[in-house]
């Protein structure tokens, strides 16, 4: 997993920390080193603007920087490395535990998932839910895709699946009213957390979009999450800014962080949305749900020793 970003990094370090053990590094020895760096983090799926503030970030810690001649100068840059990256990661942390969050929170806490088709939104929500079950709370799903064919059975069956109840509505019905319904639900029947499926909207679809910021207005949610797959890169990071300026996106969730085998989709969603990640996604499973955390990027993902 991640391989080219590990072997791309490797080598960075590598040919840094030799250049830092003769001398002091100049700018124009960074640059010529880095657009080596450069070139193999595109290979590997990296944005080029990840790549654009990886390359700023590090030019502002290691440019002019030696190493004494019995120093680890590999050692040096690999920590220089190390620090600049958790640095950016850890801007996106959350920085809560979600169940904490919601147990603190009045009641019902409102959560509407948003998101295109295909990323993986129907089982990110059956995973939230089962780890909320899990944490002693009382969640509720509410199936306000009224819009894809399948879409209700979908979720009904994950539902199910995880031991959660859903309410439903009918296709063709008002998502509003139907997300509306289902919050009432909760009240009445003192649901801790309610969390709303929307229609996979594609984020060029305007009638689409102002159906979903009818549901905003209407529930007017606690948290409002996005659902993004980490394999569709750049894409992702489009879909993400289009969401925000629509309905405003307050956290991600990253799916199928461990099919992105090269590594650089993920990397670049994460160091170009400006967003904070709720969860990654690692697999099919119901547990397969982690909270994002920059060591675990470090360690798993870019394969780094911290």
């Amino acid at each position: 997993m991640f391989r080219k970003i590990k072997d791309a990094l490797a080598s960075f370090v590598s040919s840094l920390g030799e250049t830092v053990s003769k001398k002091e590094l100049s700018e124009e020895e960074f640059n010529e080193l880095f657009e080596e760096f450069r070139w193999r983090l595109l290979e590997g799926d990296v944005a080029y603007e990840a790549v654009e503030i990886l390359r700023s970030r590090l030019a502002s810690r290691l440019v002019g920087a030696k190493v004494p001649r019995l120093g680890d100068s590999r050692g040096y840059v690999l920590d220089v490395v190390r620090a600049t990256l958790k640095e950016l990661l850890d801007g996106s942390v959350f920085g809560r535990d979600l169940s904490t969050l919601i147990k603190e929170s009045q009641k019902p806490y409102v959560i509407v998932f948003l998101g295109v088709n295909g990323v993986g939104k129907t089982t990110t929500i059956a995973k939230v839910a089962r780890k909320l079950l899990r944490d002693g709370l009382k969640p509720l799903v509410v199936a306000a895709d009224t819009f894809r064919a399948g879409a209700l059975e979908q979720l009904e069956i994950h539902a199910g699946r995880v031991g959660v109840p859903i309410i439903k509505g009918r296709y063709g019905a008002d998502p509003a009213a139907v997300a509306k319904d289902g919050v009432m639900h909760a009240v009445k029947n003192k649901y801790d957390v309610v969390l709303v499926d929307t229609a996979g909207r594609m984020h060029t679809d305007r009638d689409l979009m102002e159906e979903l910021r009818k549901v905003v207005r209407v529930v007017r949610p606690n948290l409002k999450v996005l659902v993004l797959d980490a394999l569709v890169g750049n894409d992702a990071v489009s879909q993400a800014r289009w969401f925000d300026e629509a309905v405003g996106v307050d956290a991600v969730i990253l799916t199928k962080v461990d099919a992105d085998v090269k590594g650089g989709s993920a990397l670049s969603i994460i160091l170009t949305l400006g967003k904070k990640i709720l969860y990654v996604g690692v697999g099919q499973g119901y547990d397969d749900l982690l909270e994002f955390n920059p060591d675990l990027i470090l360690n798993n993902l870019l394969s780094i020793n911290t």
